[in-house]
């Protein structure tokens, strides 16, 4: 036993040594410019939001963390940890705790976005005087984007009664066409985290998780890495989106094309949507939530179709036909009904891992897209004005109201 005690100790040691030894200089590598993504945090709109929120404090918190790291570990501990304090601090603000920070509306999901993008710039320019590999610094850019996701902090209370449904939204995008944007669904996940809705059934537990508009992540499995693990024991799921003016939209049918379109950091994929075991990957996938009942329901001002609408290449031929009432047999995806971009793909990516999983037959889960987040009529240069926020708390109360519509058919 004492010689087993040993062992274990020099194992440990040996460990501990790994986090705590600086990387050698000629394993260090010079630290990477920022992000096109990154780069417009310097605008004076994000700068806005940033300081309007209170939220201008975060990324100056995590240099200075950074700052008084002494090795790799410390400094991931400290990505980590102030994460993990962003997204708990967002979800706060926008269910009315704690100080609000400034005067932005507390609906608003942007500062958590700019302030991501302020920390993530911080962690990729970082150049320690222990010295960071490529490895690592990714490792820790991986760190900061889950936990400031909420990817890392779904939890459900244990025990029977309660229902559970998993959400998730998205960041901005399109922001070179408007600096100014924000995105319903990640608003609506910020103000759903975490709370009960009561239905006919009984209580139901809202979770929810925030992803990039990153073509890369997507490519790397970042929607398959963090709803695998929940999908099992979730009664309901739902993708949440932007989609169209006026409208929300229940997506029948999703593909298995990425389309072009370019991402945050302004790249584009032309593709079959990337995925493990290809040889089994399938052209389309199918809704499971209660479509029907979600449309029939009185859920808000603005109308919910059941969208069904595909485009495809039909089976033996070569150009891309629009089929209104969905795929035919045989047929190569172009466009699932919500597109042909990553609300598209992660509607596909959630809905073949429920199936890979074998839940098909009793997990209800699916895409949502919400009506375009408008601003005010005339407003062209303010980051808010109160019918943009009234647009915004319309569209969150609505996807409320429609998870209850949903759940209520378990």
């Amino acid at each position: 036993m004492n010689s087993l005690r040993v062992r274990l100790g020099v194992l440990g040691l040996a460990l501990l040594t790994g986090l705590t030894t600086p990387t050698p200089a000629s394993a260090a590598e010079k630290a990477p410019s920022p992000t096109v993504e990154e780069q417009r945090l310097d605008r004076a709109a994000p700068q806005e939001i940033l300081r309007r929120s209170g939220f201008d404090t975060v990324a100056p918190r995590l240099a200075r963390a950074l700052d008084a790291a002494c090795s790799y570990g410390e400094a991931r501990q400290a990505v980590a940890q102030e994460g993990a304090r962003l997204w708990r601090r967002a979800v706060d603000r926008a269910q009315g705790r704690g100080p609000a920070g400034g005067d932005l509306s507390r609906d608003d999901d942007r500062p958590l976005y700019w302030a991501r993008l302020g920390m993530t710039r911080e962690v990729r320019t970082w150049e320690p005087d222990f010295g960071l590999t490529g490895g690592q610094r990714a490792a820790l850019l991986d760190e900061l984007e889950r936990t400031s996701r909420g990817q890392t902090a779904v939890s459900y209370p244990h025990g029977k009664g309660l229902k559970r449904i998993l959400l998730t939204g998205f960041d901005p995008f399109t922001l070179d066409r408007d600096i100014r944007i924000s995105n319903p669904s990640g608003a609506t996940a910020l103000a759903l985290d975490g709370t009960v809705i009561e239905t006919a059934d009984g209580p139901a537990r809202i979770e929810t998780a925030v992803f990039p508009v990153r073509w890369q992540d997507f490519t790397q499995g970042t929607v398959e890495r963090t709803l695998r693990p929940y999908l099992p024991k979730v009664d309901l799921f739902t993708t949440v989106s932007q989609g169209r003016v006026g409208r929300f939209d229940i997506e029948r049918t999703n593909g298995a094309w990425r389309g072009g379109f370019g991402d945050n950091d302004n790249v584009g994929r032309t593709e079959t949507v990337p995925v493990t075991d290809p040889a089994s990957q399938p052209q389309w996938t199918t809704t499971t939530l209660p479509y029907r009942a979600i449309v029939a329901a009185e859920t808000g001002r603005f109308p919910v179709y059941d969208n069904t609408s595909v485009t495809e290449i039909p089976a033996g031929g070569t150009q891309p036909v629009v089929r209104p009432d969905g795929p035919t047999p045989g047929s190569t995806a172009r466009q699932g009904g919500g597109g042909d971009y990553l609300s598209n793909e992660i509607a596909y990516r959630a809905t073949l891992l429920r199936d890979r999983l074998g839940l098909h037959d009793r997990l209800p889960g699916g895409h949502v897209h919400t009506p375009v987040l408008q601003f005010g009529a005339g407003n062209t240069t303010e980051v808010t004005d109160p019918e943009f926020v009234r647009n915004r708390l319309d569209i969150i109360a609505q996807v409320r109201a429609i998870l209850k519509a949903a759940a209520e058919q378990r």
